[in-house]
């Protein structure tokens, strides 16, 4: 291998490829990065089994070659090396020689032979554009489960309903929905894509403006746009039938300003109980809607908000950072909150926006 590129190409393949090397003590190869330089192009692969990559920059190749080496040394390295400077690389040895203006670099290699393929995903394929899909995405992931216990909800669940393509994620104490307008009718069956891989691919792919393509297979979904490929686990398993528990008819609305929420929950914040708890009581017949939060080590604290309220008083204990997670996914000033009753779960939209719902469960406490 005799090949020469951008520091700074190198540098930007590398912030994502080295983050998805595994840390296997039985596999020590998957913690390196596989180069494969041929043709034109330079190609950096990394891998832990649930989740791979593929990304191609150009090259000068002078003469071809594969060689694995470190991910966590390479990311040091080009994280240190600056400027939109050529740098060179050589196999000799079996090792990989760097060469740039000021320094000469050489990384010891791991048998490159013990790297495992990345699957090619053959299967149902589609495009969407790539800022729809990981708004989709982004707009949900935070309410999946961070533990493997419960592999299905520890997922962002992604199906196709009519001309909309759904993502959902719960982890039984809050769910969020959103549904993004396809071009195409498609009839896969729903995958889960776990959340650890999901927050890699939010990584990878967000601020890309191009078509991503999407292709599912039975075991494995892959993306690919531009000079990137990766592929990912999915999970086997059902996501639970989220849709019955969703509240049908509300009997208490209210439309407030999102900001007023935002800032009331944070000041509920200072006097919430080591549960995060907050009490949101509505009185339309008196124009009341208040958040109490009370710790016996603080103080207590009621603040009023403003809005227009409708149907009947109710009152029920929520966690209030459960609240708060939601805000990112709702982009417009004004916010629907709807109950159906004392504790029971409360349903957050964007006024306007029918294509984001947020639920959170009560505290029954």
């Amino acid at each position: 291998m005799k090949i020469e590129c951008s520091i700074d190409k190198i540098k930007k393949a590398l912030i994502s490829v080295e983050r998805i090397t595994g840390k296997n003590l039985t596999l020590p190869v998957l913690g390196s990065v596989l180069w494969v330089a041929s043709g034109k192009t330079l190609k950096l692969r990394a891998t832990n089994l649930n989740i791979g990559i593929e990304i191609e920059i150009p090259a000068r190749i002078e003469k071809e070659g594969i060689v694995a080496v470190r991910g966590d040394i390479l990311s040091s390295l080009f994280s240190i090396l600056q400027g939109d400077l050529m740098v060179k690389f050589e196999l000799i040895n079996g090792n990989l020689l760097v060469k740039t203006n000021t320094s000469t670099i050489l990384l010891k290699s791991i048998l490159h032979e013990d790297f495992p393929t990345i699957p090619i995903v053959e299967g149902e394929s589609f495009l969407i554009q790539n800022k729809k899909f990981i708004d989709g995405i982004k707009s949900v992931y935070y309410s999946a489960s961070i533990s493997e216990i419960k592999p299905e909800i520890g997922s962002v669940y992604i199906y196709p309903e009519d001309d909309m393509l759904v993502f959902v994620s719960t982890d039984s104490f809050r769910l969020a929905e959103k549904k993004i307008k396809i071009k195409q009718k498609l009839s896969f069956g729903g995958i889960l894509i776990p959340f650890k891989n999901v927050v890699e691919i939010i990584k990878v792919f967000d601020g890309i403006e191009d078509d991503l393509k999407v292709t599912l297979q039975k075991n494995q979904i892959s993306f690919s746009v531009e000079n990137i490929y990766l592929t990912s686990r999915v999970v086997d398993g059902s996501f639970p039938d989220y849709k019955q528990i969703i509240p049908k008819n509300p009997t208490t609305k209210s439309v407030v300003l999102k900001q007023d929420f935002i800032s009331s929950l944070k000041i509920s914040n200072i006097f919430s109980d080591k549960f995060n708890q907050v009490v949101l009581t509505i009185k339309p017949s008196e124009k009341v809607f208040e958040i109490e939060s009370k710790n016996t080590d603080v103080g207590e604290n009621t603040t009023l908000i403003s809005g227009a309220l409708s149907g009947d008083n109710v009152s029920a204990n929520f966690n209030y950072k459960y609240i708060l997670d939601c805000f990112q996914s709702i982009t417009g000033d004004s916010l629907s909150i709807e109950l159906n009753g004392n504790n029971k779960p409360m349903i957050i939209k964007g006024v306007g926006d029918p294509s984001f719902m947020y639920l959170v469960m009560p505290m029954n406490r």
